[in-house]
């Protein structure tokens, strides 16, 4: 079982022995900022080493929205860092889920997803596998709600795309974490990658604030089963910094042997 932490961009590898991580995921970019990567110096020492590396899509993508002036973009944002996720040799690239201004309009943003995957394979396909994270919050969200997630991947499912599963988000987002990989894998057919957080807050919250694993209002015994029960290899997205995080790992590691 693999377990590592999101990291700063900096210097990931180095990151990855102060935690000793198996796995690593970072930005390319300053995820708020609509910015296509830029090749790394580090490309071929990441792409070589041992540690398997993954990349979070900036967080300022929504290919779901009604606004042409977000989705478009949004589609060739995730496009160009799904390219320089390639160049890093990483085995996945997540995206959020988005969202829709308008409930009225969630039939509408399923379809922009269908159209992301589909102008993507105008341009010779994702470079890098796509996974779909769930999220904490929003009423009319593409991924909080699994009736939700269904409907999204009766519009994707014919594409090659993977799924993130988000301990913390589901928590807040108000899926049980009881039985939620046979839920989910009922969904999606896999799980690929799991971020493996507590939350700072309650269930069905809305909020998206993680927590260490042992100091949130989820049962760390829950988000251990749910990495047992998926077989994915998971990661935590936890405070901390390198100390934090290292504890957290050491914990899972612990639990899981």
């Amino acid at each position: 079982m693999r377990i590592g932490a999101h990291v700063d961009p900096a210097e990931p590898l180095a990151e990855a022995a102060a935690r000793g991580a198996d796995l690593i995921q970072f930005f390319l970019t300053d995820p708020q900022k609509w910015l296509d990567p830029k090749d790394r110096p580090d490309a071929e020492a990441l792409r070589s080493s041992d540690v398997d590396v993954y990349i979070h899509a900036p967080y300022r993508i929504n290919v779901a929205s009604s606004n042409n002036r977000i989705r478009i973009p949004s589609r060739k944002l995730l496009f160009s860092h799904a390219e320089g996720a390639a160049k890093v040799g990483a085995k996945g690239i997540i995206v959020h889920g988005g969202h829709v201004e308008d409930p009225a309009g969630l039939d509408a943003g399923f379809e922009s997803w269908r159209k992301t995957f589909a102008y993507a394979a105008e341009q010779g396909g994702f470079k890098t596998p796509v996974l779909i994270e769930n999220t904490a919050g929003g009423d009319n969200a593409c991924a909080r709600r699994f009736d939700s997630l269904a409907r999204l991947w009766d519009a994707v499912g014919e594409y090659e795309v993977g799924f993130c599963l988000d301990t913390c988000h589901a928590h807040a987002g108000g899926e049980d974490l009881l039985d939620i990989v046979d839920r989910v894998k009922s969904i999606t057919g896999r799980i690929d990658l799991i971020h493996a957080n507590n939350s700072r807050d309650g269930f069905d919250s809305g909020r998206d604030r993680h927590d260490n694993l042992t100091a949130g209002e989820i049962d760390p015994d829950l988000i251990v089963a749910v990495i047992r029960a998926s077989g994915a290899p998971a990661l935590v997205e936890t405070p901390g910094g390198a100390e934090g995080q290292t504890a957290d790992i050491a914990y899972l590691r612990e639990k899981l042997a």
